[in-house]
């Protein structure tokens, strides 16, 4: 795993839903493979000092595309914030209004579970949460996540990850 910065060890990403290096549970996999989904429950301590704001970038870099699929890209969480409610990723839920969600790799802003391709083995699914040395990032709802993640990497101070597992 390579990253702009080093990563903090009191700068720790856990879940209720999640467990680190286990399978996804179906709550969270994509609707059209059989889920619910719906974005966990995320929460963090140990934000270095600094942190004006987070970002969470989920992706899964076994996906047979040369460059992964990106599930979730939300940037803009308010620095005072400790924990992403499940649910967090469907904007109809509003739970975190401040925050920007971009499209992920199905066409969607928001929220887009785990759905690798049947017989393909597991899929590692990377929850990276950022802790950023600005308030807001210069970009919309429209910026792509490389983009995104760009502006992420030139701006973060810390990352803390959770990785799950999921296959068909």
């Amino acid at each position: 795993m390579s990253f702009a910065v080093s990563s903090t060890p009191d700068f720790i990403l856990t879940s209720k839903t999640l467990k680190a290096g286990e399978r996804m549970p179906m709550a969270h996999v994509f609707d059209a493979c059989g889920g619910d989904n719906i974005s966990p429950q995320l929460s963090w301590q140990g934000a270095p000092e600094g942190t004006e704001s987070f970002a969470l970038m989920v992706h899964d870099p076994d996906a047979p595309t040369g460059s992964g699929w990106w599930h979730w890209v939300m940037f803009n969480i308010p620095a005072d914030a400790t924990e992403l409610p499940e649910g967090a990723g469907d904007l109809k839920n509003g739970l975190i209004p401040e925050a920007i969600q971009v499209r992920n790799d199905y066409g969607a802003p928001g929220y887009g579970g785990a759905c690798p391709p049947e017989g393909h083995g597991d899929h590692r699914y990377q929850f990276r949460l950022y802790a950023l040395k600005v308030e807001q990032l210069p970009l919309d709802d429209t910026a792509t996540p490389a983009m995104v993640g760009f502006n992420v990497n030139a701006n973060a101070l810390a990352v803390a990850e959770l990785e799950v597992v999921y296959g068909r």
